[in-house]
């Protein structure tokens, strides 16, 4: 974890939050009581922050400074907000690509998804606040630095999200093994947002059944999958592909 991205101190902590600071995750000390303390916990689950309880000597393994049993890891890009970046892409394009990512946990996996996102030109990629991966130092090399080029969004829950999108005239494609038609059935042309699931999961089901179309990649040997930010460079291609012909 890159000194120059954390905050220490619960004070501190406490400010970053109510100040909207692009926040991966908070790792706190396990057994800490006081008042200060509660304060933080209260504002990390009212703001839905991600946190994880820890023993003091991984906070110490990550700063030798006082940091009293909490730190904060910022993100190294400013996340944008949902319903502002995706009416700003629909003044400015009548069709647009988006990409959502539904419980993505590797972050380099998400650094080449997002490289490869902003080599096709997706207009923004969307993650849910919890249990998605972070960005940090790993997943900005992965990327290649293109996760400074490419908007991305963080919500509360990506089923709202899901039925945002529809009801502005998006068409929702999940990449799933659980259906007989094929990437090659399905029209990119028109305003589609390309549903990915974590590496291990695929799209978990609540998610998948809100999908308006399925599809999956033609897979002729004996490996069962491929590794998410292949299959997802290959359902973002065939997207460029349709739309140039």
């Amino acid at each position: 974890m890159s000194k120059d991205h954390i905050i220490y101190g619960i004070r501190a902590v406490i400010e970053a939050i109510e100040a909207e600071q692009s926040i991966n995750k908070v790792f706190l000390q396990k057994g800490l009581k006081g008042e200060l303390f509660s304060e933080l916990e209260s504002l990390i689950r009212k703001k839905g922050v991600s946190a994880s309880y820890v023993p003091w000597e991984k906070l110490n393994r990550i700063t030798q400074n006082n940091h009293q049993g909490a730190i904060a890891q910022i993100s190294p890009v400013d996340f944008q907000d949902f319903n502002t970046l995706i009416e700003a892409i629909l003044e400015k394009k009548e069709k647009p690509l988006l990409l959502l990512l539904d419980q993505l946990t590797d972050v380099r996996n998400f650094g080449a998804i997002i490289r490869t996102a902003e080599c096709v030109g997706v207009d923004a990629i969307i993650v849910p606040k919890s249990g998605s991966a972070p960005i940090t130092s790993d997943t900005i090399k992965t990327s290649a630095g293109a996760a400074f080029n490419v908007p991305i969004s963080k919500v509360d829950h990506l089923k709202d999200a899901i039925y945002y999108l529809q009801g502005s005239g998006f068409k929702l494609v999940a990449a799933t093994e659980k259906t007989e038609d094929s990437i090659y059935d399905v029209d990119f042309k028109e305003a589609t947002a390309i549903i990915m699931g974590a590496e291990d999961k695929g799209i978990s089901d609540s998610i998948l059944k809100l999908a308006d179309q399925k599809a999956k990649l033609p897979l002729m040997g004996q490996i069962e999958s491929l590794n998410v930010s292949v299959a997802c460079g290959v359902f973002l291609y065939e997207a460029l592909r349709q739309r140039l012909a």
